[in-house]
């Protein structure tokens, strides 16, 4: 039986961070019709909404491709779990909701690459026109966007604390980690509407379900795009038990994210050949660079004892997080309205850097007692049992690089994740400088009195080569893949500067996966630009 075909104007594969933002922009106009087709479903689950419980929902199986890397040879081949989005907002809707654009020096690299219309200037924007901030204002700043954005929200003193003891330690205070300058201590801002995720479904979806001409179909899994006379004219993929065709008149925009992306282009026959043949795919397009330079995060754990009931912890149990769930869902306040990393850092770890090259992430908690629990009625415990800090700190740009690669030629089969962390010494000894500077930190006046013993590395973990032994096991991700189907002009570039597939016409990409280089921190905001700016691309080119 022959598939049932239909024909949109534009196709965008992905309702992720970018992939709703084009699904917006091109359906502004109604004369374009869109299809948007994702993986996953609605993102109406109640986990959703709320900040506090991103960890619960993040290590589940809720909207998640539950993705784990092959064993990582600097990591004592341990693999590293690697939640991924799988629904509506893609992983805006399971991540931490920490909003940084990166730096300008970033942006400013890609376009001496020869990447033009990709430099701060021209980028800064895309990341304005997304913005709504409920608080920040001036040349930097977006107001009217779509994208709530306000900051931090907690009212835990440590937060202030952790700033003042990076102050004392000699570094700056940042209050905007988004404005002129990124380095400094200071607290995060966050994609966070009314003490409530705001998601880019939420914010770029949602309000336009009911556009006539876009439609989106949900629980779609792509199996290929479909190539003729190397041209891009159809995607075919599998929902309701049926395989379906639908044809683009205009073009195709593949928004799957770094993970799935290459995945997609190597199921439709857009890569290494040689690898391609392995898995009974027929090549159409040789495209080397597709699946290579994964680019991600490292991070490890810097942990203290708190030596008074001051940490989140206390908020955690589950009868005062039961209140405070309802006080957050009914009146968008309290402590279940606030993400654990609030504070931050963008620090060099040494003189003469033209940006920050350590990122640091403050939490008032232990990672191991950040979790709901019951109150203990009988029986003492300690009281740096339970309460501490912990500080993730790791290289912002890391040498480091991966890859992905398929399974199989089935696409409901996951692809194979080779991280690559820690794969060079220069990731090695910025991730140890990091160390140092957090115990630093730590060890100044504003501590003095509430910190206690160093949980990890620990003291006896002091000299380099025993930092280095610890790395194994104690490394892991600050979850913000990026780079596999990356821009450039060599032959292992997969995208132009205008973010078209490289020999296919009718093809582009927009999202993390066409980063060159990773952005210094989280990399949600600069995915979100991506989607912009792929529209605009997209909309100029058809107009």
């Amino acid at each position: 039986m022959a598939m049932r075909e239909l024909a949109y104007d534009y196709i965008v594969i992905g309702a992720g961070s970018a992939g709703c933002v084009l699904a917006n922009r091109l359906s502004a106009d109604p004369r374009n019709s869109v299809l948007l087709i994702e993986a996953g479903g609605r993102d109406r689950h109640p986990l959703v909404q709320l900040p506090m419980l991103m960890g619960k929902l993040m290590h589940s199986r809720i909207y998640n491709w539950h993705y784990e890397t092959e064993p990582e040879p600097e990591l004592d081949n341990r693999r590293i779990y690697w939640p991924r989005g799988k629904a509506l907002g893609g992983t805006s809707t399971i991540n931490g909701m920490i909003y940084v654009r990166g730096n300008r020096h970033d942006y400013d690299r890609w376009a001496q690459m020869g990447l033009p219309g990709w430099s701060y200037a021209e980028v800064l924007p895309f990341f304005r026109k997304s913005e709504g901030h409920a608080e920040r204002h001036g040349e930097y700043h977006g107001e009217t966007g779509e994208l709530s954005v306000c900051r931090a929200r907690s009212g835990n003193p440590l937060f202030d604390l952790f700033i003042e003891a990076g102050k004392q330690a000699g570094h700056a205070f940042n209050d905007d980690f988004n404005g002129a300058d990124q380095e400094g201590f200071g607290r995060y801002d966050f994609t966070i509407r009314n003490g409530k995720r705001c998601s880019t479904s939420k914010a770029f979806l949602r309000p336009i379900l009911k556009r006539p001409n876009l439609t989106v179909a949900t629980h779609a899994l792509t199996r290929r795009i479909v190539v003729e006379n190397g041209r891009a004219v159809a995607v075919d993929y599998t929902a309701e038990g049926q395989e379906r065709r639908v044809r683009a008149a205009r073009e195709i925009i593949l928004s799957a994210g770094t993970v799935n992306s290459p995945q997609i282009l190597m199921l439709s026959g857009i890569g290494n050949a040689d690898e391609l043949v392995m898995h009974d795919i027929r090549p159409v397009h040789q495209l080397p660079g597709v699946g290579k330079n994964l680019q991600d995060h490292v991070d490890v754990c810097v942990v203290y004892e708190v030596t008074r009931p001051v940490t989140l912890y206390s908020d955690l149990r589950i009868d005062r997080l039961t209140r405070s769930i309802l006080e957050g869902f009914l009146l968008g306040r309290g402590v279940a309205t606030t993400f654990p990393y609030e504070g931050g850092a963008f620090l060099k770890s040494r003189p003469g850097l033209e940006a920050p090259d350590i990122q640091a992430h403050f939490m008032p908690a232990l990672e191991k007692t950040a979790n709901l629990h019951w109150p203990k009625l009988f029986g003492k415990q300690k009281v740096e049992d339970n309460h501490g800090i912990t500080i993730r700190v790791g290289p912002v740009n890391p040498e480091s690089r991966g890859a992905i690669m398929l399974r199989s030629g089935n696409p409901a089969d996951p692809p194979r994740i080779f991280a690559n962390y820690l794969g060079t010494d220069f990731d090695k000894q910025t991730t140890i400088a990091g160390v140092k500077l957090m115990r630093e930190v730590m060890a100044q006046k504003a501590f003095a009195d509430l910190v206690g013993k160093e949980l990890a590395p620990g003291p006896d973990v002091q000299s380099d080569a025993e930092l280095r032994t610890w790395l194994k096991k104690a490394g892991g991700t600050t979850l913000h893949p990026v780079g596999t189907c990356r821009m450039g002009t060599d032959r292992m570039a997969v995208v132009d500067a205008e973010l078209r597939v490289h020999g296919i016409e009718g093809l582009r990409v927009a999202d993390a996966s066409i980063m060159p280089i990773i952005s210094s921190g989280n990399t949600n905001a600069p995915s979100i630009m991506i989607g912009e700016k792929a529209a605009d691309m997209v909309l100029r080119a058809n107009a």
